[in-house]
């Protein structure tokens, strides 16, 4: 068996990129999904909140000055 030449990593077949919801192979139309279905999971999650970014309760350093300036 013959061993690789060195440094030619780059030469090795890597895998496609895979679907962002299932694993599945991309497909360019849906891209990064393999299929309509998987973009509809995807936006479904978005509409529900369920990607929602967590905010802080931390006041405002505005509402913090204001309320100062009123004692």
């Amino acid at each position: 068996m013959k061993a690789p030449p060195a440094g030619n990593d780059n030469l090795e077949a890597k895998a496609p990129p895979a679907c962002a919801i299932c694993g599945r192979p991309r497909v360019e139309k849906y891209n990064p999904f393999c299929s309509k279905r998987c973009a509809d999971v995807d936006l479904y999650r978005w509409l529900n909140g369920k990607y929602a970014i967590p905010a802080s309760d931390e006041p405002d350093e505005k509402s913090q000055d204001a309320s100062s300036d009123d004692e």
